[in-house]
């Protein structure tokens, strides 16, 4: 889900994984014509390394 919000709405993904000033910067970003496209990917980036995050502090916790 935070996947599909990454690339719709890139800034938002941001706030969802708990990293306001990264979505300050990339609501900034996003509202240049040329700067959706990167935002996205930074966004859908962001939120993969997210989860990979995720998944290693839950295996450590093992």
């Amino acid at each position: 889900m935070r996947l599909l919000i990454a690339i719709v709405l890139p800034w938002f993904a941001f706030f969802t994984i708990g990293r306001p000033f990264a979505g300050i910067l990339c609501l900034l970003l996003q509202i240049t014509l040329i700067g959706w496209l990167p935002a996205a990917i930074w966004a859908a980036y962001a939120v993969s390394q997210y989860h990979t995050d995720k998944k290693i502090a839950q295996a450590l916790k093992r």
